[in-house]
């Protein structure tokens, strides 16, 4: 891989890799470690990049298996067992608390942040991406490697239970 390549990459999509890392994760220290790891998977495997998806999407790939990675060992330590770890039905919990540079999010983003974190790993991602970092439908299924009607019934159903949650804090 090319120097300029990687540096245009680091240069145009850090800012938004890393804050999908820091909303999954809620820690800025452990956003940075999976940073370093998803640039390191981006160096290892640029040359297999086919150009199927946009690099943006692409990397949203990458930064979702980093952190699916993170949440398995998480939870392996956890419970120091091999208990299957199931992303799609799993909470992701991430018992900190929203780093510092969320708290210049507005209200309402910051009330869906609350409320994501106890969500299952695969409404976060999805809400993350296409509300958070503004991908498309399409885009989004690129960087899961899902379907786009897995997409879209995976955001209805994660709003739908965003709002419950909300309503719930609403009547506390």
């Amino acid at each position: 891989m090319d120097d300029s390549v990687f540096l245009r990459l680091y240069e145009d999509y850090n800012r938004d890799v890393f804050n999908f890392l820091i909303y999954l994760t809620r820690n800025r220290d452990i956003a940075e470690d999976l940073m370093h790891e998803v640039y390191i998977r981006v160096l290892k495997s640029y040359g297999n990049f086919e150009g199927k998806s946009s690099e943006k999407t692409w990397l949203f790939a990458i930064a979702k298996n980093v952190s699916i990675d993170y949440f398995r060992k998480q939870a392996t330590i956890k419970k120091h067992t091999n208990l299957h770890f199931d992303w799609e039905t799993t909470e992701l919990v991430a018992v900190d608390r929203l780093p510092e540079q969320l708290i210049e999010l507005d209200d309402e983003k910051k009330v869906v942040l609350e409320a994501l974190h106890s969500c299952t790993g695969d409404q976060k991602m999805v809400i993350l991406l296409r509300f958070f970092q503004d991908l498309t439908i399409a885009e989004t299924a690129d960087a899961l490697e899902w379907t786009e009607s897995k997409v879209k019934t995976t955001q209805h159903r994660a709003i739908k239970a965003l709002q419950e949650k909300v309503r719930e804090e609403d009547r506390a």
